[in-house]
């Protein structure tokens, strides 16, 4: 059994990676939305935040009734509580990665949890 898993995916409008990585400890999705488009719902969470890496284009979301603008290069943090929804402007395309983990789970990170071999 291999330590890791890698895959390749295309431009579909969302790719969710949980089962195609055998993640354990977070979900994390591809979204792909073309100009003018929008994520159909507003969403809110019971434990997880999210991190959204904005990859490229532009948008917005709307997070508790406040928009913020979104562009390449930006990362947004939202609390799991917050009503959220996504779109693209309407002339720009926009890419962005979400990370989602279970709010308050960090236990460690970086030099914390390495372990230096060799």
């Amino acid at each position: 059994m291999s330590n890791y898993n890698k895959v390749s995916i295309g431009q579909d409008a969302r790719t969710e990676l949980h089962d195609k990585l055998s993640l354990t400890g977070a979900e994390i999705s591809v979204n792909n939305l073309p100009a003018g488009a929008g994520v159909p719902f507003v969403h809110s969470h019971k434990q997880n935040e999210e991190i959204y890496a904005i990859l490229s284009g532009r948008g917005k979301a709307v997070i508790d009734g406040e928009t913020v603008e979104l562009n390449a290069g930006d990362w947004v943090r939202i609390s799991p509580e917050a009503k959220r929804q996504f779109s693209a402007a309407a002339d720009s395309a926009i890419s962005y990665i979400c990370i989602q983990v279970k709010s308050g789970s960090l236990g460690a990170y970086t030099a914390e949890d390495a372990e230096i071999h060799g």
